[in-house]
């Protein structure tokens, strides 16, 4: 009954829904039509280890072509000589993928600890790590499915999704997501509705939240300078979640913004409406 109900519910409302801007590159999204896949019930998708996206094509540009549409975040570590594989109901999909050339940035660290980490700072990473891991593996099934998002703050972006970074002329793993430059303090909103699954002061990102969109899109928010929500506070679009700030790995005030679907870190700018 509750699958019924929540596939009813994802039927009745979608005409106001827009999908993310596909990009079949590393770091981008695929929109796939599932052929042949005609379950009364949300299909169950699989990309990698990680479940993906499915919603109804109806008043999409799918429409005609499948009855359902995954909706899959690629990796940045894809290769683009392997075909992709997504498995729904026990049938196997593939499609290619493009190359992306990303440029390079070069950033000075002044805390050298956030350069090279002593054992303590590892471990605490570590710790870190495997909390946020399991916010991204988060799953949820709301009535109404979130395809894209509002800008979380004001400002230029500074530094765009996929970079290849160097901090202190080091090599590290490329940019997971997109910074926005603001004044400290300036105010950070929730993009779309979503339930908070993680908050916290860690050792590269500062002051974080994680809020889980459902459906596998997860989004993260890095460096504040406060955090105004608690774990299972349920937000609508437009709520405020805490503040711009430079707490962290920083170089000055920003939020760090970061997409992720089906666990795969993505760039955001495909999920804006504007």
């Amino acid at each position: 009954m509750r699958t019924l109900i929540l596939f009813l519910s994802l039927l009745l409302p979608l005409s106001a829904l827009a999908l993310p801007k596909e990009s079949r590159v590393p770091g981008g999204v695929a929109l796939l039509p599932l052929k042949g896949i005609n379950t009364a019930h949300l299909p169950s998708t699989w990309y990698r280890s990680n479940r993906v996206m499915v919603i109804p094509s109806i008043n999409t540009e799918f429409a005609d072509q499948a009855k359902w549409v995954a909706v899959v975040g690629i990796p940045l570590s894809a290769k683009i000589t392997e075909q992709q594989h997504v498995r729904s109901e026990g049938t196997s999909f593939y499609f290619s993928i493009q190359d992306k050339a990303y440029e390079a940035q070069y950033l000075t660290v002044p805390n050298k600890r956030h350069v090279d980490p002593n054992p303590e700072d590892v471990a605490r990473w570590q710790r870190e790590r495997t909390k946020m891991n399991k916010a991204f593996v988060a799953w949820s099934e709301p009535s109404q499915p979130v395809t894209t998002f509002g800008l979380p703050t004001q400002g230029p972006f500074s530094s765009a999704f996929g970079l290849k970074r160097f901090f202190n002329e080091q090599p590290r793993k490329p940019h997971s997501g997109l910074d926005i430059a603001a004044p400290q303090g300036t105010p950070i909103t929730a993009p779309a509705a979503g339930i908070v699954v993680d908050t916290g002061e860690y050792f590269f990102n500062g002051n974080t939240v994680i809020i889980d969109h459902g459906f596998g899109l997860t989004t993260l928010y890095c460096h504040m300078s406060r955090i105004d929500v608690t774990e299972g506070d349920q937000l609508k679009p437009g709520d405020i979640i805490g503040a711009v700030g430079k707490t962290g790995r920083v170089t000055g005030a920003h939020l760090h913004w970061s997409v992720s679907l089906n666990n795969t870190r993505v760039d955001p700018t495909l999920f804006l409406s504007e």
